[in-house]
């Protein structure tokens, strides 16, 4: 069965969506390695609690040999497990070209927003509005500052350049007027877990 490593830094929710899915005979591959770069990051838990090799990498800079160091050791660890596709589920940290070199055609990321197929600086919307695309790591904050009516979340896969890449799936969710960004937040995971899923079973399939 088709193996997958998932990176993360925080809680794990989409994690656990794949995991769930697994465990209902829902995913066409298997979960062989949760890796992340923070110790406290609830995902680790949800890994262990179901059986799959969990690994803690601590970065100690952010820049140089360190980091280097770091980013080679955490690619010497996913090999180890030889996975066939690699999913970035809230990992914070920019991979280099290095890295993705090592597993080419395998890295994919999910990202809170709605990111352009040509790596603009717009995106047009089903309903032909456009916006702006939103980058960084506090995209759904940008969101309600610049009162969209509409964000989201895609999936696609990893370049060198943060948060660009071919597109592999997108979803939109409409902004409330009484959003903040935590109750936004939690209904852009709740289409990601579900976008998720659906992705890597077709990237898996060989679709």
């Amino acid at each position: 069965m088709p193996g997958i490593a998932v990176l993360l830094s925080g809680s794990g929710s989409n994690l656990q969506a794949l995991l769930d899915a697994q465990a209902a005979g829902d995913l066409a591959g298997e979960v062989v390695l949760v890796a992340s770069d923070r110790a406290q990051a609830y995902g680790l838990q949800r890994a262990l609690q179901a059986g799959v090799a969990a690994a803690y990498i601590p970065l100690r800079a952010t820049r140089g040999p360190q980091r280097q160091q770091w980013e080679q050791r955490l690619a010497d660890i996913v090999a180890c497990f030889e996975p066939d596709l690699i999913v970035l589920a809230g990992f914070m940290r920019v991979l280099s070209a290095a890295f993705l070199e090592r597993f080419p055609n395998r890295v994919i990321n999910q990202h809170p927003a709605l990111l352009p197929a040509d790596g603009g600086d717009t995106v047009t919307t089903t309903s032909g509005l456009v916006i702006p695309a939103l980058r960084g790591a506090h995209v759904v904050a940008d969101a309600l500052r610049l009162g969209l009516p509409v964000t989201g979340c895609t999936i696609h896969r990893v370049t060198p350049r943060v948060d660009d890449g071919p597109i592999l799936a997108r979803a939109e969710v409409p902004i409330q007027p009484d959003d903040t960004v935590e109750s936004l937040h939690e209904r852009i995971k709740a289409v990601e877990r579900r976008l998720i899923v659906a992705t890597v079973n077709r990237l898996l399939a060989g679709e």
